[in-house]
């Protein structure tokens, strides 16, 4: 049943970006949205992925609201660094390291990482779990430190919303106890 309601919902999904995309509503565009998304979903499957934990809506919540001042604060950052008079800002590709478990979990701190502003993640170490991250403004040691304190907290942030120790059960140990 979860199967089926989440195929329906990829469908209704892609049917709305397919009418976006044309700029109207009309029953040609819904039909045809209709025949574009269940090729899409018939022919080319999405692999499924593990999802191992649970979800913890308070700390999903601190997440979100973290993550929204961190936004709100570097855009203006790099406006201003933007129309400041003097010399550009220095840039440096940053090491860190997220001790996170799950690949899902990395690439939504990843992309929480890439959604920020001054900072593009260039390469992730998947196996060691290093990631590789321009960052703009790494004038001063004080921001080198500010950018390893926002990814300890984003880690922090991302475990406690979705890889708590208590509740962590990798996909591998869950088959095993079903034999």
């Amino acid at each position: 049943m979860r199967w089926l309601l989440l195929r329906a919902w990829i469908v209704c999904w892609l049917i709305l970006v397919w009418m976006l995309l044309w700029g109207n509503v009309s029953a040609a565009n819904i039909l045809s949205g209709l025949a574009i998304a269940l090729l899409i979903t018939y022919l080319l499957p999405l692999p499924a992925v593990p999802v191992e934990g649970r979800v913890h809506l308070l700390s999903l919540a601190r997440l979100v609201i973290r993550v929204s001042v961190w936004l709100f604060m570097s855009s203006f950052q790099m406006a201003w660094l933007a129309v400041r008079p003097g010399p550009p800002p220095v840039n440096a590709v940053l090491r860190a390291h997220l001790a996170i478990k799950s690949d899902l979990v990395l690439a939504l701190g990843v992309n929480i990482l890439n959604l920020t502003p001054g900072t593009i993640v260039l390469e992730i170490d998947q196996t060691r779990r290093l990631i590789y991250v321009h960052v703009v403004d790494v004038s001063s040691d004080r921001a080198i430190k500010n950018f390893h304190n926002q990814i300890d907290t984003l880690q922090r942030l991302l475990v406690a919303a979705f890889e708590r120790e208590a509740d962590w059960r990798p996909v591998a140990n869950k088959e095993a106890d079903r034999a």
